[in-house]
């Protein structure tokens, strides 16, 4: 049984209702190759703003001002062998910069997709969180009895 949750911070960049996605490097097969949103884990010492933003930068390069993010979405997560997980899913309402791939040993590309014609590929996790999003609902669970 695991003794924690992990928090984890999503980055919707969204641009005449297409979302930006990344497609994973990962040596877990079962994530290779498939899309995600730009994210990152919390670290101990910041807020999920800032963690929000440094991930952003780190990344996809783009910068974003704290106040420009908007919380649209928590989703609670479990799955098999893997520590439950809190997703805050943040839509970024502005930002400056190109997104470009920052991290290409992480990830293979990124992609603008119309939010109502995702990709095949698209893991489950951030998939339920953009699901979330679009109908309006601030909040989900996923994986639990």
């Amino acid at each position: 049984m695991p003794d924690r949750h992990l928090i984890d911070v999503h980055i919707m960049l969204v641009d005449r209702g297409s979302a930006l996605l990344s497609r994973r490097r990962d040596p877990d097969p079962a994530f290779d190759g498939r899309w995600h949103l730009p994210a990152g884990k919390l670290d101990a010492d910041e807020s999920v703003l800032d963690a929000a933003v440094r991930e952003a930068d780190e990344e996809i390069g783009v910068r974003i001002d704290p106040a420009d993010l908007r919380l649209v979405h928590t989703l609670h997560v479990r799955g098999p062998g893997r520590e439950p997980r809190l997703g805050l899913f943040f839509e970024a309402r502005r930002w400056h910069g190109t997104p470009e791939n920052r991290e290409p040993e992480k990830c293979s590309e990124l992609a603008w997709f119309p939010l109502d014609d995702l990709p095949d590929g698209l893991i489950e996790y951030p998939a339920a969180g953009i699901q979330g999003y679009r109908e309006g609902r601030t909040f989900g669970t996923r994986g639990w009895a």
